[in-house]
């Protein structure tokens, strides 16, 4: 049965990753922006993997500008604004996009395992929907992903259990990757 260690990915230089590396540890992959809304999750996202990576947790960010261009620059000045700003010390991968017929294999998959099943209630998640919506619809049956900060929990043997869309509150996540880490 295929797993997230059967993927290579490519680090922010260029270098070529097996994320078997990631062997044994439970991992939250995501898709980031730096000019979002949700943005500020990178925030919680580096406070849970201080506080979690000597247990076994690893983040995963893989910067995509699919959606409204929200990650324009190079790989380098996205890395700084986040070390900057954030503090990230988490993995950071080359821009990816997580659509369409280019879309990183990875996220495919991570999507075909955990299919959106909706943003939730609220004005703000119906609203979200209707722009992810409009800006998705280019990508047909390939729009996998529906916006920035989409996280998808993985356990330690290389299996998808959970996916949050950005809507989701972060204490939510940290409960569940907790909950793996035992």
């Amino acid at each position: 049965m295929k797993t997230v260690y059967d993927f290579t990915v490519t680090d922010r230089n260029g270098s070529k990753v097996s994320l078997d590396e990631y062997k044994g540890k439970v991992l939250l992959i995501v898709n980031t922006a730096t000019g979002c809304g949700f943005t500020p999750h990178y925030e919680p996202l580096e406070k849970m993997y201080r506080e979690l990576k000597d247990k076994g947790f690893e983040i995963l960010d893989f910067p995509c500008n699919q959606f409204a261009n929200q990650a324009p620059g190079s790989e380098e000045e996205i890395h700084q604004f986040c070390t900057l700003k954030y503090g990230t010390d988490f993995p950071q991968f080359a821009k990816v996009d997580v659509n369409g017929d280019n879309a990183e294999p990875l996220f495919e998959y991570l999507a075909t395992q955990k299919p959106f099943e909706g943003f939730g209630k609220g004005v703000k998640n119906a609203a979200l929907k209707k722009f992810s919506d409009l800006n998705n619809k280019k990508y047909g049956d390939k729009a996998y992903i529906r916006w920035n900060f989409t996280k998808f929990l993985v356990d330690d043997k290389g299996n998808v259990v959970g996916r949050f869309e950005p809507t989701v509150d972060m204490q939510q996540v940290r409960k569940a990757a907790e909950a793996l880490l035992g």
